[in-house]
């Protein structure tokens, strides 16, 4: 059973004014098999949360440790995280013009398994893959995301999780800007993984209606760079119900 640990991580970002402090110290343990989801409010730091660990490097780690199965993390370069067994789906996947998808995900999939796959036995895995997604056979010589509706770019996100084959899967906010079938092919295609593995999964979102389709063990409310309350899936729904007024308190009202 591997183990993500986070322990009293503390990010900052650098703005115009100097060095903002986002993460106020995060902890949170994640086990093989489990399913996390990170709620909160815009301006929270659930997205810097998923960058710090990612290794982003817009982001500096100013104290504490991220562990994967006891090695920090934090001391490894971003292509090491992912070897180790970490996979960021990002918010806004970004369009990379000129490489096309099939290139992309075999090269990925050798850095990752340490080898080439075999051509015919890949060549069938994704195809597999990419029926389960519904994403159309001719995406595979497209470049990457360019020219993706919303939703074809999280489904590749997720084609990507399910042939990466990680052991933590941070998805931040995969369910932004998706339509209600986009929604559920996105959340079987991570239903479908984590029944053929023990991936840990982190699940940041705003809303409860992707925890209608991907169930947590865990719901963590995320306020003012740090956790401030976890419970189960009767969490989400309190949220959904009364928001999170009770965690940041209520706007101030707008002078006049």
């Amino acid at each position: 059973m591997a183990t993500l640990e986070i322990k009293d991580l503390h990010a900052s970002v650098t703005t115009e004014e100097g060095a903002k402090e986002i993460l106020k110290g995060v902890n949170l343990t994640i086990k093989s098999g489990e399913t996390h989801a990170i709620m909160g409010p815009n301006g929270s730091g659930k997205s810097t949360l998923s960058y710090a660990i990612a290794g982003h490097p817009k982001y500096e780690v100013t104290s504490g440790e991220v562990l994967l199965d006891g090695e920090n993390v934090l001391e490894m370069s971003v292509d090491e995280r992912a070897r180790a067994g970490l996979f960021l789906a990002m918010q806004y996947p970004v369009e990379v013009p000129g490489v096309s998808m099939s290139n992309f995900l075999r090269t990925a999939a050798t850095a990752v398994r340490g080898e080439a796959p075999k051509l015919r036995h890949w060549v069938k895995e994704v195809k597999e893959e990419m029926g389960k997604l519904e994403i159309s056979h001719e995406f595979a010589e497209r470049s990457v995301n360019e020219g993706f509706s919303g939703g074809e770019k999280k489904r590749h996100e997720i084609l990507q999780l399910a042939l990466l084959k990680p052991k933590f899967a941070i998805l931040d906010e995969t369910d932004s800007g998706l339509d209600v079938d986009a929604l559920r092919i996105v959340s079987e295609g991570v239903n479908q993984y984590k029944a053929s593995s023990e991936v840990g999964v982190m699940l940041i979102t705003h809303y409860t209606r992707i925890l209608r389709h991907i169930t947590p063990d865990f719901v963590h409310v995320f306020a003012g760079g740090k956790i401030v309350e976890s419970g189960g899936k009767e969490l989400a729904d309190e949220l959904e119900e009364n928001g999170y007024v009770k965690y940041v308190g209520k706007p101030e009202p707008a002078s006049l």
